[in-house]
């Protein structure tokens, strides 16, 4: 959530820049909203000082024995009305942090402009998408063999946009995320975490997938008010929710591996083939929680942390800096990670890396002690995919692959196999 101040100082301005980001806001509507709470917060403050007046005058009169008839049936007059300006004030109020939930984060201002993914800017490139002397197949064709990778079985149990893994690409996938945790973890300095893959509203309301992104949770029927985690994200960086972090604890950095649940709302008929876009899959996920001033250095180490992944997974990717049309409704700027497809003959999104600034913070009320001040500030909150387990797979068994169909296990991931090197 942004800053009130901001809205309230220039809200032409955060209009202008809600348009960066491909989102138009009724601006209009806020000026009224915000002139209507003005109002009714004078009257309200007006009619306290009026109640407040009156009840020493009645507590005056009491004390030299006159009749306060009169003034408790005025001052009981003057509370109803009270009490409807503050009714009314309150409903105003919800009003607008109902509008101000709706509006993007401020792009930072490196962010280039863009009307479009087309406008994404390509930073720099990583190894060479290898040359086969066969055409090469994909995920899906290669997974055939023997029903390792079996969408017919996952249709039957779920339906469309599900898989089952068997035998030892189930142990690949495995050994993936293994692997992942174990670099973040030893090399990068996180902290594992193991988190609860239901979560309630207000858990959504805080990372910004709620109120905009409702249809793509998977909600849970009953009497709780739960989800299913589209990301580990949701929980880790709700772990500072209400608190106010030490200093000298900054920055925390949390890795989880989890099972990740979205319910792809609006993207019907895109990658229907395959794993590249599921309802359940995995993701090794990353969090920073650190200060304003450090937090573009950590979307830096964040981003550099998952693609230490794909260099000693050797696989070629690519990195594109977002431009202000694609990057997300809670970030301030991203980093995608993309990864060589062969069968597709061309990159493929595999974690996005972003700093959401203080926006999720500000909703969680997340916030720090500031050794100059003394005073509570917000802290600044990163996530990136360390990676998609499921697109990393995927990425394996392509440019893995050989004349027969046989998928090499890379040498980084074999301790991990048991002995298993070809699949």
């Amino acid at each position: 959530m942004l800053d009130p101040k901001l809205l309230r100082q220039d809200p032409d301005a955060v209009a202008a820049e809600a348009k960066r980001h491909n989102v138009d806001i009724d601006i209009e509507l806020y000026k009224s909203l915000e002139a209507e709470r003005k109002s009714l917060q004078e009257k309200t403050q007006e009619l306290q000082a009026k109640r407040n007046k009156q009840a020493k005058q009645v507590g005056m009169a009491k004390s030299k024995g006159e009749d306060v008839t009169a003034l408790l049936a005025e001052n009981q007059n003057v509370g109803d009305t009270l009490k409807q300006s503050e009714i009314a004030l309150e409903e105003i109020q919800k009003k607008l942090l109902d509008f101000q939930l709706g509006i993007p984060n401020q792009l930072h201002s490196s962010v280039p402009d863009g009307k479009s993914e087309n406008d994404n800017v390509e930073v720099r490139r990583w190894g060479t998408p290898k040359t086969f002397d066969f055409t090469p197949k994909d995920h899906v064709d290669l997974g055939a063999r023997e029903s390792l990778m079996d969408f017919e079985a996952a249709s039957r149990i779920s339906g469309a946009r599900f898989v089952v893994l068997r035998g030892k690409l189930a142990k690949l996938q495995r050994a993936l995320a293994e692997f992942m945790l174990d670099l973040h973890i030893n090399q990068h300095g996180y902290t594992e975490m193991y988190v609860p893959y239901l979560a309630r509203s207000e858990t959504f309301y805080g990372t910004g997938q709620l109120p905009k992104f409702s249809e793509d949770l998977f909600w849970i029927k009953g009497e709780h008010d739960l989800a299913l985690i589209p990301t580990a994200e949701a929980a880790l960086a709700n772990l500072v929710r209400d608190q106010i972090v030490d200093a000298n604890q900054l920055p925390l950095k949390f890795v989880a591996h989890s099972p990740c649940f979205r319910s792809e709302a609006g993207s019907y008929g895109k990658d229907t083939r395959g794993m590249i876009r599921q309802h359940q899959f995995q993701k090794v996920e990353l969090v920073q929680i650190t200060t304003p001033e450090n937090s573009y250095a950590a979307l830096e180490e964040i981003t550099n942390n998952a693609e230490k992944v794909l260099q000693l997974l050797n696989l070629p990717y690519r990195v594109l800096s977002l431009c202000s049309a694609d990057v997300g409704f809670g970030s301030a700027k991203t980093y995608d990670l993309e990864v060589w497809l062969p069968s597709q003959h061309k990159y493929r999104e595999i974690s996005s890396c972003s700093n959401c600034a203080d926006f999720q913070a500000r909703r969680m009320m997340a916030r720090f002690r500031s050794p100059e001040t003394g005073k509570p500030e917000y802290v600044h909150t990163l996530n990136g995919s360390g990676v998609a387990v499921g697109r990393a797979l995927v990425a394996i068994m392509e440019n893995y692959q050989d004349k027969g169909g046989c998928i090499h296990v890379p040498e980084i991931l074999l301790p991990y196999m048991g002995g298993i090197s070809v699949i």
